[in-house]
């Protein structure tokens, strides 16, 4: 742990002790079992009716358990206090490439003994998903959600331009400018149509893996950022956003944009093409119906099928009070009837407001089997429907990047050196030099 988040952690936990406030633990004094008890989580919300329909099941079959969840989301400085106080909540719901990190400090706990004495099957999470919330063979964390990358196209603004979907070929890294170029609307320096948008710095690994090489090894503890394959993806990615008006303006005008809205990049025509995460497609049935709208999966320079897996998870923190409920929480949450349950609420929902349902994509391939042979039904839209057969298709074989000692660290390391270059301070293989020996000096630390 960095002296800065020490010592924040240290003074909030002064703060907590000289008002008298519990924080984001229990409250009581805790105890308990897996069928009665206070339960308290962090940086989950109720946010629809996927998270209500699974919390309600829970609190249905659990109801000697007192469930209290702190809406919001997970903050890492509130929850270094609550641990290092001693009064932490049971459950935290976190991003899963941070699992490592903070069972390296021991801030949550191995879920071993949960595995078995829930019986939890841990085979039907997806790999990608699974992996990344094992560390050194030991599981920290259950898996919740499975968000993959996919390409999408405005077919609209592509017929415009006079390019074909065929034409903005991932695999033809040197011809991908000539075509973002075409798509592009630049003029005067001023952005007012992005052609080809790379998703940098948060895509860089897909890029990096479609030149064939991962940004660290699979055991989590080396570092490969200065890798000339790693450089090159880098360069080119970043020379596709300096030909549109450079980062500033680039970055400016794509934070106008709002993906949650009838408004969106899509039905405005300022994006042509863009690889994002599978939940958009969601947001488009749902407010862009009639949208030109065309998905295709990512591809590496072969033109091979790949995508990047990230999403939440569960773990158990050091010091819960109630760990037995915590495990039967996080068993029920991700087990493949509640998803079920939770995708039939979402598809009637859906129904409901005359809108289409396109499928619930969770880090368990049993529930998604199920949600995808008994609940969806083709929206009759082409497009969409196409849409979902693609995301589905990728989903067995997403990679994520896995769980490391250093997690934190690592992904900041890199994302750092990004920045620096998107805003001119550095070149792409100082960039990453930099970050290469940043990353390795966590890591060591962290396996001392």
């Amino acid at each position: 742990m960095s002296r800065t988040v020490r010592m924040t952690a240290i003074a909030a936990t002064l703060a907590l002790a000289a008002s008298g406030c519990g924080g984001v633990g229990s409250g009581g004094d805790g105890g308990g079992t897996a069928t009665e008890g206070a339960l308290s989580t962090m940086g989950f919300g109720l946010s629809d009716e996927i998270a209500t329909t699974r919390v309600d099941a829970f609190r249905q079959d659990h109801p000697k358990v007192d469930l209290r969840i702190a809406e919001g989301a997970f903050d890492e400085q509130q929850f270094l206090s609550a641990v290092a106080s001693g009064n932490p909540p049971d459950l935290v719901y976190l991003d899963r490439k941070l699992v490592g990190t903070y069972a390296t400090r021991g801030s949550i706990q191995p879920l071993t003994d949960c595995v078995e004495d829930q019986d939890i099957d841990l085979g039907q999470y997806r790999p990608a998903a699974r992996e990344q919330v094992t560390l050194d063979n030991v599981v920290y964390g259950i898996p919740e959600f499975s968000t993959v990358r996919v390409l999408y196209l405005n077919e609209a603004v592509l017929r415009q331009a006079g390019v074909t979907p065929d034409q903005v070929d991932l695999a033809d890294w040197a011809a991908l400018a000539t075509v973002s170029e075409k798509l592009a609307r630049v003029s005067g320096g001023r952005l007012s149509r992005i052609g080809v948008d790379p998703k940098i710095p948060e895509f860089l690994p897909m890029w990096a893996k479609a030149n064939g090489v991962d940004m660290i090894s699979t055991d989590g503890r080396t570092a490969r950022l200065d890798d000339p394959k790693v450089v090159e993806a880098l360069t080119t990615t970043v020379s596709l956003i300096e030909e549109q008006g450079g980062w500033g303006r680039f970055k400016s005008f794509r934070d106008t944009f709002d993906f949650f809205g009838a408004q969106n990049p899509l039905t405005e025509e300022q994006i042509a093409a863009w690889p994002m995460e599978e939940w958009f497609l969601n947001q488009a049935a749902k407010n862009s119906p009639d949208a030109e709208l065309l998905v295709r999966p990512f591809v590496d320079r072969q033109g091979n099928p790949l995508t990047m897996s990230s999403g939440q998870a569960w773990a158990v923190t050091k010091g819960a009070k109630n760990p037995d409920a915590a495990c039967a929480f996080v068993k029920q949450m991700t087990a493949t009837d509640t998803w079920l349950a939770a995708a039939k609420a979402r598809a009637e929902a859906r129904r409901a407001e005359g809108q289409p349902f396109t499928g619930v994509w969770t880090g368990n391939a049993e529930a998604d089997r199920r949600i995808f042979e008994e609940l969806y039904q083709p929206t009759g839209n082409r497009r969409f429907d196409e849409a979902v057969e693609v995301i589905r298709s990728v989903q067995d074989t997403a990679f994520a990047l896995p769980a490391s000692p250093a997690g934190a660290e690592f992904d900041k390391a890199w994302t750092d050196a990004v920045n620096r270059v998107l805003s001119g301070q550095t070149e792409p293989g100082e960039a990453m030099a930099r970050a290469q020996r940043e990353a390795t000096a966590a890591l060591e630390q962290a396996s001392r």
